[in-house]
This record gives C-alpha cells, structure tokens and sequence, in this order.
C-alpha cells in the first residue's frame, strides 16, 4: 500500500435529499467534491447564509479568546493528549437546538470585554489629565477662570525657571504674578492684569514663549483631581463587575467550543452544496472517492436515499488528488513526506522507501541508550493512557521508534546516559568499569563511524537510484533505467574503496576492482548520457558534463553523511561532560547530590537540543539526498468533505473507525 487508487464518482439523487446527503458524506469523510462546470445544470448561491455562520462563528471564537484571557482553563497533560471530545450524533443535535441561548451568552461576554477595554482606555485618559494637574493643585480658583470687571487673568506655564519678581518686571504696570508651582524646566504662574494693560501683557507673555493652561473647567485643580479620582474609582468598581460576569459565564466554554465546530460544519455543508449541479427536482454530485469505500459508500447511501451511483477512473489529464496510506511501519512517517510535498502522479509514495532509514539515520544521530529508553517509555505511556487524534498518534509511533533505533544505536557505541555507569562506578564505588559497547565507541574510533556512515549514505542513495530505475523500467524505458543507474553503481561503488584508502588500509585487490568499475562507469556514462543528442559532439559533450554532474553531485552528497558522525559524537561528548562536570567536587556527599542536580538537568537539555538536531537533519537526509535521486512531488492531497472541527468529534466520523 501506498498511494491509494482513486476513482470517479458520480451521485444523482432527489433535490429533497440533497442536505441529509451532504450531511451523510461529511461525516463519513472520504468524498472530495468537485465544482459542477455543467452549464445546463444551476448552482446555488450560498454566500448570503455562509456568511452569517462565519459571522457567528467569528463572535463565538472572539468570546471564547475572552474567556481564556480573563477565566483561563484548567487543563491537565491528559487535556492536551486526549484530542476532540467525542460526541453522538443525537446528542450533538440537542446541543444545536441552543445555539440561540450560547449565542446571547457570547454576546454578552463581548459586552463584558467591551466595558472592560472603554473602562481602562478612558481610566488611562484621566490619570494622564491627572498627572497634568497635579502642578496646579496649590491653585485656589477655577480653572476657566479669565479675571474680574476691571481684571483679567492668565494662567499658564513659563518653560524656564523664573520668579514672580522677574515677571512683574517684564509685564508693563498694573500686573500682578503668583508662582503656583516651579522646578528646574518650567514655572507655572497665575497673573492678573488692569484691563487696560492686558492686551499689552499678552503680547510680552507671548513672545516670551508663556504657555496657557490647556483646561477650561470651572472646578477647581483640586476638586477636578478628587472628581476624576472618584470616576477612577466607578471605572475599576464597573470594570471588575465585567470581569466577575466573564468568570461566571466560563462554564459556557463547553457550549461556546460545540458552537464553533458546529458553525464551522455547516459553512462547509453549504459551501459543498454551492459545488453541486441542480436540476428542478435532482441534484448532481461529482468528485473523487478512494476505491477502497467505494461499495460501502454505495451500499449506505442507496439503503437510506433515492440515488444512482456511479463510479469510473479518472481521465488522464484530470488532476486527481492524492491519499497516502501505508503499513503500520511505514505510516508514521508519512506526515514527512507531506511535509516535502505529495506525490505527483508519476511518482511512487517514497513514505516507505525511506521509513526504515529514517528511523536508522535518526538513532544514530542521538545515539545515547539512555535518551531511547526516555523516548520509548513516554511514547509508550501517551499512546497507553491517552485517546489521541489519528495525526498525534502517528507523531508518537514516529519518535517511539526512532527511540527504540537510539536503544539500539547507543548500545551498540556504548553510551548510556554518555559515560554515566563509568563514571558513579570511578567515583563512588572505587571500580574501574571497562568499555560497555556491544560495538565499539565513536569517540575512541571515529574514522571507523565516518568510513560507516559513508557506507550507509552510499546504501541510502543506491536506493534511490533503483526506485528511479524502477520507474523507468515500469514506464517501458528499460534503456533509461540501464544507462541512468548502472554507471552510477558502477562509479560509486569504484571510487568507495580508492577513497576509503586515504583514511584507513584497504586491501590491494579492492582497490584493483574498484578501479575497473570506475572506468566501467566512467565510459559507460560517457557513451549513453548523451543519448538524446543527435549530434556525434552533442552525445561525447553531453556525457563529459553527465561525468561531471555525477562525480561532483554524488560526493557532495556522500560528504553529508559525515553528520551521522558529528551529531553522533555531539550527544555523547556532551553528555559526558554533564557527568564531568557533576563529579567535581572531592566530599561524595556533595558529589552524588550535584551530579543528581546536573544529571537531571544537564541530560534534559541535551536529549532536547539532539534531539531537534537529530529530527531536523535526518528530514534533511530524505528531502536533499534520497528524494533528489526520484521523487518529483507536486501532488495534490486529497481534501475531502469532513468534519473539520476543533473541539468536538462524532463517534462514527469516518468510514473506517
């Protein structure tokens, strides 16, 4: 199994029976539908009513975002595990009937957080308008005050220092200034004038930069300051009844997550409908269906409905979607392959072409026995205790296997913790504990872990190079599938022992075949990757740059195994130096309780930075070396009509639960 076949289908039923069967192959979750192009049948406009499921759907969303913000929800390990709540489907219908009632509750939490926001923004405005007066509170008359009969008045700030005495003298006869507050950037005054003087007052204050005061309140700067403190007051007192009202509605959290899902599904429902073709009593649905459900999809929608069902293969030039399924090895790893792109439809699945060497390449990389039995056991334990989501679940297998690999890989280098059963044998019982590899260890060897590593990364592109010739003996070019593998084998495998010669002995007999394999290579690349040419030069040419294209292309790939060695000894020279590092000290009493403390969190970070080392380089194998040899991707993932919700789930949601 690998990429699932798909087929055609084709529904014709009764235009009453339309919704119920939209509302059927949501469920089941396996139909993709196709937009009607037939222009004698009529569609319906949906956009009016899916707009107001997105509308309610947006206010319950906001207030749910409210109540997370001012009542957050006590969630365990267990929540964040556990997935969707599974629901029946009669009783997700009585939780549909009050979707009024969870709808005025939302409403009124948005009010709530609405009140909440103005109460702070305007409580904001007047500590700023307070901080302002707070200079002017020695300031015994009204702020709008202008003067008397025969007086006028100002009031406002110098931005300099400067004394009343100074002020009076600049000011022409008949004017009187009160300093009200001073300090070493400004000087605010009050001043009064003879009117006959105070044009002329006004104009020296002017051009000397006097600032009047901005308010023009008839209170007071004190009264104006114990006013606003007091509307404070009402503000936090209105506010925190907001707040209080928030937390008392937290328990319609449950319903406010069954409204989102429940909007969600049926702007999908409508928006399925608005791709069918209608006719006045009829409607048509096209898409594409994996032939695996096809007669169980039949048999289940010709047992409850009036409809003809059809279903054939896909022409040629249609643009099928693609659905990945493989074995119980290989289908934790398929989200990797998503994640580089699906397969086109030339293209085989590489899911499980590479599964076996994902897993190998990842636990060598974190290599250390003791961070294996970390991940085995708490993949084991979540995937025992916990009912998780099928993309969860898969993530799980996935990184419980590549620790069952570190088990393995660590055993075989001997790293446990890095040197940790040496080091508590040394320091506290006085024993000398020997080498506990089953292998050899990479730090006291590492040219024979890089020579390995080469060896692996040489098997791991060989594989991709026979799935490319695969492809092409199947497609009936059997020519292309020779000459584009064999010279390759042939050359590699001739240049393996000649290099392997620079960093350790190797026997004169290897190196005498690979010489004749390199040259059998060589001149076999020459004289076919050219093939395509018409031209005597164009084919020599062609395969002189093929040559060059190969030698330079399949060294600089091999050299990127060498990370299988660097991150390999990374996870093992740090851990060994957590375990250095815990033993410093000469009392053992103190040494067993550091070396506990730097043990649990020394091995904490390290498993935690290989391990996304580890993850992040191993996808780099697959994605730059493997896929590069055969894989295309470009394919579209099948999207089928679902139940695409956050919170809830029904129990019979897809075909094959």
């Amino acid at each position: 199994m690998a990429k699932l076949r798909m087929k055609k289908i084709e529904l014709i039923a009764l235009l009453t029976d339309s919704k119920k069967i939209i509302e059927l192959l949501q469920r089941r979750g396996v139909v993709e539908i196709c937009r009607n192009t037939d222009e004698e049948l009529f569609s319906t406009n949906v956009s009016a009513v899916t707009g107001e499921f997105e509308k309610f759907r947006s206010t319950a969303s906001q207030a749910l975002e409210i109540l997370d913000k001012y009542s957050p929800e006590q969630g365990s390990i267990t929540d964040m595990f556990g997935g969707r709540t599974e629901i029946e489907k009669h009783a997700f219908g009585k939780e549909a009937m009050q979707l009024e009632k969870i709808m005025n509750s939302a409403n009124e939490i948005i009010r709530c957080s609405r009140i909440i926001s103005e109460s702070q923004v305007e409580s904001a405005q007047l500590g700023t308008k307070y901080d302002t007066l707070k200079q002017w509170k020695n300031l015994d008359i009204p702020l709008n005050f202008k003067g008397t009969a025969k007086t006028v008045s100002f009031t406002g700030t110098f931005p300099v220092p400067i004394t009343a005495e100074e002020v009076e003298n600049m000011l022409p006869d008949g004017c009187s200034a009160e300093i009200v507050a001073s300090s070493k950037e400004q000087t605010n005054l009050f001043i009064v004038c003879i009117k006959e003087n105070a044009q002329e007052a006004e104009d020296i204050l002017r051009k000397n930069a006097f600032l009047p005061i901005a308010e023009n309140d008839a209170r007071t700067p004190a009264k104006f300051m114990e006013d606003i403190k007091a509307r404070q007051n009402e503000l936090k007192e209105k506010s925190e009844n907001a707040v209080k009202r928030i937390r008392e509605l937290s328990e319609k959290r449950k319903e406010l997550k069954f409204t989102i899902d429940y909007l969600t599904m049926r702007k999908d429902k409508y928006e399925a409908l608005s791709s069918l073709g209608f006719t006045e009593s009829t409607f048509i649905l096209t898409g594409y269906i994996p032939e695996k459900y096809t007669e169980r999809i039949e048999k289940e929608l010709e047992a409850k409905f009036t409809a003809s069902i059809t279903f054939s293969d896909p022409a040629e030039d249609e643009d099928v979607p693609v659905l990945l399924e493989n074995g119980r090895f290989s289908s934790p790893v398929e989200g990797i392959t998503k994640m580089y792109a699906m397969p086109s439809k030339t293209d085989v699945d590489p899911t499980p072409v590479m599964s076996f060497f994902y897993y190998l390449f990842f636990g060598m990389m974190l290599s250390d026995a003791g961070y294996g039995v970390l991940m085995v056991i708490g993949t084991c334990i979540a995937l025992g205790k916990f009912k998780l989501e099928e993309s969860m679940r898969k993530t799980l297998i996935m990184f419980r296997n590549c620790g069952i690999s570190t088990v393995i890989w660590g055993a075989l280098f001997g790293s446990w913790f890095g040197d940790i059963i040496q080091v508590v044998g040394r320091e506290f019982f006085g024993k000398e504990v020997g080498s506990v590899a089953l292998w050899f260890e990479p730090l006291d060897d590492p040219i024979k872990l890089l020579l390995f590593s080469f060896g692996l990364g040489i098997l791991h592109l060989f594989l991709g190079v026979a799935v490319s010739f695969k492809m092409s003996w199947d497609d009936n070019r059997k020519i292309d599938a020779f000459c584009d593998a064999v010279p390759v084998y042939l050359i590699v495998l001739g240049v393996a022992p000649l290099g392997a010669g620079i960093l350790t002995s190797v026997p004169d007999n290897l190196k005498t075949i690979g010489s004749y394999m390199l040259i059998a290579g060589v001149v076999l690349l020459v004289l076919t990757a050219g093939r395509s040419s018409k031209s005597i030069f164009g084919k020599f040419f062609g395969g002189l740059y093929a040559l060059y294209n190969t030698a330079t292309g399949y060294l600089s790939d091999i050299l990127s195994y060498s990370r299988l060695l660097a991150l390999g000894l990374a996870t093992g020279s740090i851990a060994g130096v957590i375990n250095l590092i815990g033993t410093m000290p000469e009392n053992k009493i103190v040494k067993l309780i550091l070396l506990i403390l730097v043990f649990v969190v020394g091995h904490t970070a390290n498993l935690a930075i290989n391990l996304l080392g580890a993850y992040v380089h191993t996808d780099r194998l697959q994605f730059v070396e493997l896929f590069s040899k055969f894989y295309t991707g470009g394919g579209r993932e099948f999207e089928p009509l679902t139940v695409n919700t956050k919170y809830i789930k029904f129990k019979e949601e897809n075909i094959n639960d």
